[in-house]
């Protein structure tokens, strides 16, 4: 990997949801984490929300930031789990309109260096609606560091080779512009 300095940075107008029965803003690690790096990496924080793990809702709000131009990018946190109320990855695919399949394999890839055969249990999905990446993060700090700063910071950077998401972003509704 790397970056080709004679290109511009490009900023991305980034939404974070944190998906949580019980944290609000203030107990927001995971979503601050993710806020912290992207504002850091030269992005632009654009939206943050806090829903519960309901999963009509969580998609509700998934299409309402693809449906706006100002944003880019969605990450997701929280949510990604084996457990009965862990509906975003769900929520996640209700709105897809392409999965995003490697997203998850290079996150187990990641995980299993820093937590082992414990990676097994995530189920961290990427995809692309209306335009717009959608990303769901597992709840942990951790976590979002990880996918942070082993894939998204590189892949959400133009400069970025031998390629990344952000110079295919003015391609991805291609399909909605066609007559």
């Amino acid at each position: 990997m790397s970056l080709d300095e004679s290109r511009d940075f490009i900023p991305v107008r980034i939404a974070i949801l944190s998906v949580s029965d019980t944290r609000g803003i203030e107990e927001d690690r995971s979503g601050q984490t993710l806020v912290d790096r992207l504002t850091e990496a030269g992005h632009i924080l654009a939206d943050r929300k806090i829903l519960r793990d309901e999963r009509a809702q969580i998609a509700d709000q998934l299409r309402a930031w693809c449906a706006d131009p100002e944003i880019d990018v969605v990450l997701s946190t929280g949510g990604t789990g084996l457990t009965g109320r862990d509906v975003t990855v769900e929520a996640h695919r209700d709105v897809y309109e392409k999965e995003i399949d490697a997203f998850g394999t290079v996150f187990t890839m990641v995980s299993m260096k820093k937590i082992g055969t414990s990676a097994v249990q995530s189920r961290a999905t990427g995809g692309i609606a209306n335009g717009t990446y959608l990303f769901a993060l597992p709840g942990s700090t951790g976590a979002c560091k990880d996918a942070w700063d082993d894939i998204l910071v590189w892949q959400l950077d133009y400069r970025h080779r031998p390629c990344n998401f952000v110079e295919i972003l003015p391609r991805l509704d291609e399909h909605q512009r066609r007559k």
